[in-house]
């Protein structure tokens, strides 16, 4: 839920608690030492991570708030192989071990396809109004602009080299925004 403030503080918070909370529920799978690693990644993705991600795809993200998922995510991941960062072990070989992409990548796919249903909808669609929403007698207050929801969308459309007309092939669409894992 957007603040009135217009920030996502609290949601990023929830979200991350929420995580931990499926974490906790699964605990006696994702802790169990006979699970394979594969497995438990597994686990990992269809229960904990979309626990996590839930409504992230509307977020305008602040490198913050995707740090702060990043650290929860790895301590999750390093609980699960028994390790600990006194280990030394780097955070792509445990991710590599268990078979899961960064949560970045992830809410990056998700905002990625929420944008890409959004524009396949006609014009006149209550989603397609928002677009066009202006808001009279708004003054901004000092300081840096928001960052607003667009704004992260262009930056990762630039990041995967692609344009908003490529949204009308969904196959195309979703064979280059896809990741694995």
């Amino acid at each position: 839920m957007i603040q009135g403030d217009g920030e996502i503080e609290e949601d990023v918070s929830k979200r991350i608690g929420a995580g931990w909370m499926k974490w906790r529920l699964a605990s006696g799978v994702l802790c169990d030492r006979k699970v394979p690693l594969k497995l438990k990644g597994k686990f990992y993705r269809v229960a904990v991570r979309p626990a996590m991600l839930y409504g992230a795809e509307c977020w305008s993200v602040k490198n913050s708030h995707i740090q702060r998922l990043k650290v929860a995510e790895m301590r999750m991941l390093r609980w699960m192989c028994g390790l600990t960062i006194g280990n030394r072990v780097r955070n792509e070989i445990i991710r590599k071990k268990v078979g899961v992409t960064s949560v970045e990548d992830k809410m990056t796919e998700g905002r990625l396809r929420w944008f890409g249903h959004v524009m396949g909808r006609s014009t006149d669609a209550p989603v397609r109004g928002c677009e066009r929403l202006a808001l009279d007698g708004f003054r901004r207050d000092r300081g840096r602009p928001k960052k607003y929801w667009r704004e992260v969308i262009r930056h990762d459309m630039e990041q995967l080299q692609i344009t908003e007309d490529m949204t009308l092939d969904r196959k195309v669409w979703r064979s280059r925004i896809r990741v694995e894992g």
